[in-house]
């Protein structure tokens, strides 16, 4: 009876992407139809009403990162804004210097960007990782006496969930002045962070990652800075020219709602999610020869990257379908390399036995213990069969 009511397949892959909360599509179902228009239409009450809606949305999220409305752009992904952020300011300010830090373990949407950049003719240096995921902070000193225009680097992993010292990084990039991009896509609600504390210079913030609709995003770019751009799309020149496009109004009314509800319940949420988390934690510590990836004291609570030593991750996943989960990035699954941010850490040996759990807003106790029990039965039978393990 305790399994009685579960709903199939138990999801448990949050940093991929989230379901949209059901009170945002309520909220955001009008825009499909009869509050349709055009931000960028001034001649009649359809655009008119659309454009005031869209401001008032820039208004709220603004308020809630503590930044001026005029420092947010909207773009259709954090992809965008991050490729508009490194892209733009680097290839402006080139003939100042071709010098950009960031790390290895980067989105594939920071390190591609960065691969593009190289064949321009940047020199991409790459800060030393500790065993956990975290960065030597001692090795930035090495680069005090190059001229570095840009670091970029994500606040929370996605694969492995920690979150970097962002606070540390900030006042060195400020006294060294250095700017600073940091891809948000995985903090909006599970971290609180406030941009006038921290100085960030750019911050790309993703509406899919937090229950809102997928398709739409926020760059945050600080007015104090005085920073430049060279678009990357051209068109009718929407967002101060630096993202042209027609703005999607019902998509930036569910990123606005997100935020609310985030306002209200990021606190008690974030415990429940923790604890289930935890519980997880303690039960599947029971099986022998697994690894934690990463840190677990420095880690968003949705977050478990976990090697299961004699297995394939892979085969994992396929033996119990009932449940959702990967293996690493959504963003790379559609390859056969193992992943990239594994391959950095201590237990390299492990990379293709890791599983990434991340847990979110509609698990529930039952589908702890469910999803636990199939691991149990499918880690002990795939074991068995496996020909590195002697029985």
């Amino acid at each position: 009876m305790f399994f009685l009511y579960i709903l199939f397949p138990i999801y448990i892959d949050y940093s991929s992407t989230t379901p949209l909360d059901p009170r945002i599509l309520e909220k955001i179902t009008p825009y499909f139809y009869y509050k349709f228009g055009n931000h960028s239409s001034k001649n009649h009450v359809f655009g008119w009403s659309s454009y005031n809606i869209v401001e008032n949305c820039r208004k709220n999220i603004s308020k809630f990162l503590n930044c001026n409305s005029r420092e947010i752009i909207w773009c259709s992904g954090s992809t965008e804004s991050n490729n508009l952020s490194i892209k733009g300011y680097s290839l402006f300010y080139k003939n100042k210097s071709k010098c950009i830090l960031s790390i290895k373990t980067e989105h594939k949407s920071i390190l591609n960007t960065l691969n593009y950049l190289s064949i321009e003719g940047f020199n991409i240096i790459y800060l030393k990782l500790k065993n956990n995921g975290l960065i030597d902070l001692n090795h930035l000193k090495c680069f005090l006496n190059k001229k570095i225009i840009l670091l970029t680097i994500s606040y929370v992993n996605n694969e492995i969930g920690v979150f970097q010292n962002i606070s540390f990084l900030s006042e060195f990039c400020k006294l060294n002045k250095v700017v600073l991009h940091v891809d948000c896509s995985q903090v909006i609600g599970k971290i609180l962070f406030n941009l006038q504390n921290i100085k960030i210079d750019f911050a790309s913030i993703a509406s899919h990652k937090s229950y809102g609709p997928k398709g739409v995003s926020a760059l945050y770019i600080r007015r104090k800075s005085s920073i430049y751009f060279k678009p990357i799309l051209h068109g009718g020149g929407q967002e101060n020219n630096l993202r042209s496009g027609t703005l999607n109004t019902s998509l930036i009314v569910g990123f606005n709602e997100c935020v609310n509800l985030i306002k209200s319940l990021i606190f008690f949420e974030n415990l429940k999610i923790r604890n289930l988390r935890n519980i997880f934690l303690i039960e599947i510590l029971k099986i022998d020869s697994l690894y934690i990836n990463g840190d677990i004291k420095y880690r968003i609570p949705q977050n478990l990257n976990i090697s299961f030593n004699f297995i394939e991750g892979e085969s994992l996943i396929i033996s119990i379908n009932n449940i959702a989960l990967s293996t690493g990035s959504a963003c790379a699954s559609n390859t056969l390399e193992s992943s990239h941010v594994l391959k950095l850490l201590k237990n390299s040996n492990f990379i293709n036995s890791s599983i990434r759990f991340t847990f979110g807003r509609f698990n529930k106790l039952t589908d702890i213990y469910f999803s636990l029990k199939l691991l149990f039965f499918n880690i002990y039978k795939l074991r068995k069969l496996s020909p590195f393990l002697i029985t």
